[in-house]
């Protein structure tokens, strides 16, 4: 992003200015700076110390076709990594730049809603079975297939572009994501790839209408709310790098190309606050809904996957 560049005698736009305007444009803010370095490297170290993430973490085939379960294996209450840790998060729950820049778009007194670890699992840990079973899966959250000691944690191998309004049906677009690497995380380390602009189109069913455009751009379609070029942003960076994108922003990720894990930290934050904030300056300019009775079309009865598309791996 180019520095701006300012007519003498005028301020420089505070954070809290610009994270609204971010939000207006793109529909994300990525945090100039990483959170504290210490903090970060000590919550990585612990969580990696928890269990190897290797195939280990996986059920064998057999065990898994006696009682296929794909509801009800991600984090929970009574069951997330992160509970352990609680009394270590304030580096990234009270730094200053993320205090003022989720204030700025929710208000004073907002609330999270969930917050988990998050791990992008490396090819060479994923069993060959696994890998053939999902292959071509829009949504590969490996949890049905993990054993149940570990289902505190979100595994991913890969997942299309999606909304995080994906989960919240019926939800009004009141949130947004707030997203922490743990480590360095480079290209071959499945970043998250963000679709700039996405949002303007408010909330739309998964899977998404997109067409490629060129090496950075989509063409993306939500129904009669119309089309918008979108431009991709692939998020790398080192440690305590931080980003946050609106519940209407698509964005999604390849499996993990390298040969360790990656591990991060998600967090959904939402508005309390009764008076204006950010957020109504910023869902005031989308084309499309801030809500959807029913978020996705690629899931059979069982939560089993029943679409054989993913358009993120043609990034």
């Amino acid at each position: 992003m180019n520095a701006m560049v300012k007519p003498r005698g005028m301020a420089a736009p505070d954070l809290a200015d610009t994270v609204v305007a971010d939000f207006i444009r793109d529909g994300a803010h990525r945090f100039a700076d990483p959170l504290d370095a210490a903090a970060t490297a000590a919550l990585l170290a612990d969580i990696r110390a928890t269990r190897t993430f290797d195939d280990n973490l996986f059920l064998s085939r057999a065990d898994f076709e006696v009682d296929p379960q794909y509801v009800g294996v991600n984090p929970r209450p009574g069951r997330n990594l992160l509970e352990q840790f609680e009394a270590r998060l304030g580096f990234v729950e009270q730094a200053p730049a993320i205090v003022e820049a989720v204030t700025a778009l929710l208000g004073p007194d907002y609330e999270i809603l969930n917050k988990k670890v998050v791990c992008g699992v490396p090819q060479a840990s994923v069993p060959a079975w696994l890998r053939e079973k999902i292959l071509g899966n829009p949504v590969n959250n490996l949890g049905a297939y993990v054993r149940p000691e570990y289902r505190d944690v979100t595994y991913f191998y890969g997942i299309d572009f999606h909304q995080d309004l994906i989960d919240y049906k019926a939800r009004e677009a009141d949130f947004l994501t707030l997203y922490i690497y743990l480590h360095p995380v480079t290209a071959a380390d499945a970043p998250l790839y963000l679709l700039e602009g996405s949002h303007r189109l408010g909330g739309s069913v998964f899977p998404h209408a997109l067409t490629r455009m060129g090496e950075d751009a989509w063409l993306y379609r939500n129904g009669e709310h119309g089309e918008t070029k979108v431009r991709q942003r692939i998020l790398t960076g080192g440690a305590g790098y931080a980003a946050m994108w609106h519940a209407c922003t698509l964005h999604g990720t390849q499996p993990d190309a390298a040969d360790h894990e990656r591990i991060s930290l998600r967090y959904l934050i939402a508005r309390r606050h009764e008076g204006p904030t950010g957020l109504d300056a910023v869902n005031a300019e989308l084309q499309g809904p801030l809500s959807l009775s029913d978020t996705r079309a690629d899931l059979a009865p069982d939560g089993s996957a029943a679409v054989r598309r993913n358009t993120v791996n043609q990034a």
